[in-house]
């Protein structure tokens, strides 16, 4: 049998009920080998009692034949998730010390399934990066060729390479604008981005309130559909949640998609596209095309000003949201003179360089003569991108585009940290969905020529997750991508 901790969820939950393993087996040898990884940098708080504990409720639901449908799986935890009693600090030096008194809708979903947490997930700071180099805590290291100290991307960082590492079973991540699918294309693992709504973004610090959106990444496409199973749903502490049936999204894999017409937009394929890259993705709808799809040549026009958009709407949203760190109610506090002297202190010693960039950024283009003039036109091109997609599934069922314009880069890359432009340009391919609120999951199609994994981009119709996984799972098939064990 393969090491316990390199099961997939479903081989792991198939071990579990036909006892070949028992649940605390399992959760002590993801702890052994967590530790074994620090260098990784992956966690930045474990809970090894936390998660024996809960595998020994597990094992006695297994021998009492009332298994739940998680039971017993370890799970790594972004720490933009409060987790009740559990220490959660957005990676950052603002909140210092905040042990949340109460859950978030995600987790407590998924604890109640049966899963357990490993501990809390390193991060990009308060989710603003595309590196995982802007958490107080340090940058996570790839694992794959660790030794060259490439980044797993970001913001979800930590959640890709924990999956890939084989240091959790799976792991929840939030997507702004591609910070779970960007960083699972860089790490060799697969990651889904639901519908704006699908998922409770209650207890979930918030970014960019109209475009953070949580959701599973794993180390294929059915346990993202098994995850996603247990976190979606309608929940009234969230006045964006939807009130929608959730379907088994596990029941579309393996499903033919013959006739499935695929979207080809122009506009993902720029002068300069990395060549590897788009042979990859040539290969992706020759796979498409084989297995019977239609594949459709489709425009998105406004495409090109999405990363201008998002970075008008997304700073002024998280301008607003981080006001409420102030050194009066939680976290860390940095005295003063006077209460506005605390303020600025505190607010200046707590925020990293890039999320005071982004509230910056945020603050003008919310201020007096400058709202007009760029967030409401910023919102009015929205709803141009999000038409554009209307319009181009009037004529095809799925997208099917690139995840990243490169692979992984290495820590410290001065091309990138010297010019935030630059690192913002990592998000080119994933931020139009965010924009537009629909569905979309990367997974991995191959290797570069340097060994480093590339990812295929499937973006659906708005609450069309089925039709994503679908596709996901003709390609997974197809690619037989080979995961680091």
């Amino acid at each position: 049998m393969s090491k316990l901790n390199t099961l997939t969820v479903h081989e792991t939950l198939d071990g579990l009920n036909k006892k070949e393993f028992s649940a605390v087996e399992l959760a002590e040898e993801y702890i052994k080998e967590a530790e074994a990884a620090r260098r990784l940098n992956a966690y930045v708080l474990e809970t090894p009692e936390a998660a024996l504990s809960k595998a020994a409720e597990s094992d006695q639901r297994y021998a009492s034949g009332n298994p739940r449908p998680l039971e017993g799986i370890p799970l790594g935890i972004k720490d933009l998730f409060c987790t009740e009693g559990i220490r959660t600090t957005a990676c950052s030096h603002i909140l210092d010390g905040f042990i949340p008194p109460y859950e978030s809708t995600v987790t407590a979903r998924l604890f109640e399934a049966g899963a357990s947490c490993l501990g809390k997930l390193n991060m990009d700071e308060f989710a603003m990066g595309g590196s995982n180099e802007t958490s107080y805590y340090g940058p996570v290291v790839n694992p794959w060729k660790a030794e060259k100290n490439l980044v797993p991307g970001g913001s979800s960082g930590g959640s890709a390479a924990a999956v890939a590492a084989n240091i959790c079973a799976a792991a929840t991540g939030t997507d702004t604008g591609g910070s779970i699918r960007q960083p699972a294309a860089f790490c060799g693992v697969s990651g889904i981005k639901p519908t704006y709504g699908r998922c409770s973004r209650y207890g979930i610090m918030a970014f960019a309130s109209s475009l953070d959106q949580a959701g599973p990444i794993a180390k294929d496409v059915r346990d993202c559909a098994l995850l996603l199973n247990v976190m979606a749903g309608y929940d009234a502490k969230d006045s964006t949640s939807v009130k929608m049936d959730v379907p088994d999204f596990t029941k579309v894999l393996g499903q033919s998609v013959k006739g499935l017409k695929v979207g080809v937009p122009a506009e993902y394929r720029p002068a300069g596209l990395n060549a590897e890259i788009a042979a990859y993705w040539d290969k992706g709808i020759e796979m498409l095309k084989n297995a019977g799809a239609e594949i459709v040549d489709i425009s998105l026009p406004h495409t090109k000003y999405a990363l201008a958009v998002y970075y008008i709407i997304a700073p002024a949203e998280a301008s607003s949201n981080l006001a409420r760190y102030d050194g009066l109610r939680y976290g860390l506090r940095v005295p003063g003179e006077h209460l506005d002297d605390m303020y600025v202190n505190t607010r200046t010693a707590g925020f990293g360089t890039e999320v005071k960039r982004r509230v910056m950024i945020g603050t003008y283009v919310l201020s007096a003569g400058y709202y007009d003039a760029y967030y409401l036109k910023a919102q009015k091109v929205r709803r141009l991108i999000r038409d554009d997609f209307m319009r181009a599934f009037e004529r095809c069922d799925v997208i099917l585009t690139p995840t990243a314009p490169s692979a992984a880069f290495a820590v410290g890359d001065k091309s990138m940290t010297d010019d935030p432009i630059n690192m913002w340009l990592n998000d080119v391919f994933t931020v139009s969905v965010n924009l537009a609120g629909l569905p979309a999951m990367s997974l991995p199609i191959g290797l570069s020529g340097d060994g480093l994994p590339l990812g295929l981009q499937v973006i659906g119709r708005a609450f069309d997750e089925e039709t994503v996984f679908k596709t996901a799972a003709v390609i997974e098939k197809e690619a037989k991508f080979e995961r680091l064990k």
